[in-house]
């Protein structure tokens, strides 16, 4: 089932003239690459035992649902604003080495959340359930490799304002554990600020007591 919605009316809405400007172009969507500092979130969740992709998953999405301008979706060509957003990633086959999208709803902790997804993985076999929900966040982990820049596939679907959350291989420098992330999302809805805003909160649960 869909999280619930409203629809935006555009004639009154802020942001209506920069929508129309990016939805326009060629390309719609941009990326952001950028650094975290995992070293104490790393610590904590070799602690719990939690895979740290899955950990990954929940923080990034958890903290991307508090911003509002990346819970912005097109739907039947309307603007509409969810009020929840759940996740999809890609998992890793090790012995075919092929990846599967797994669908998990938000939860309220990541111990729930992490438990959720663990048993999804374990029963889905398909690699692909079916096209992706518009009230999702696609996170696609890479951690065979540290990038300094990363490009995706486009759909040609222009109206396709789904974000998109990678990360790659971590690794030490200057005694800290650097991770390597970007962010892709549609510009009709984001600009720089609110990239920034969602680093900053993300970089605050990374760095928090508590997973």
């Amino acid at each position: 089932m869909a999280n619930s919605y409203r629809i935006i009316d555009e004639k009154n809405w802020k942001r209506a003239s920069h929508c129309m400007v990016f939805r326009n172009s060629v390309e719609p969507s941009f990326c952001v690459t950028f650094e975290l500092d995992i070293t104490d979130f790393l610590k904590r969740v070799k602690e719990s035992e939690y895979s740290f992709t899955l950990a990954m998953v929940y923080a990034v999405c958890k903290c991307a649902n508090e911003i509002e301008e990346f819970r912005y979706r097109f739907l039947d060509g309307k603007v509409v604003l969810f009020e929840r957003i759940d996740t999809a990633f890609t998992y890793l086959n090790k012995d075919t080495e092929l990846f599967k999208v797994v669908n998990v709803p938000m939860m309220d902790t990541m111990e729930q959340y992490i438990k959720l997804a663990e048993k999804i993985i374990r029963e889905q076999e398909e690699y692909f359930t079916g096209p992706l929900g518009n009230d999702v966040f696609q996170c696609s982990p890479m951690p065979w490799i540290t990038y300094t820049h990363i490009s995706h596939t486009n759909s040609g679907k222009k109206d396709n304002s789904t974000p998109l959350f990678d990360w790659g291989k971590y690794y030490e420098r200057n005694g800290k554990i650097i991770l390597p992330f970007s962010v892709q999302a549609h510009h009709s809805f984001v600009d720089g600020i609110h990239i920034g805003k969602f680093a900053d909160r993300l970089r605050e649960y990374l760095m928090s007591d508590n997973l």
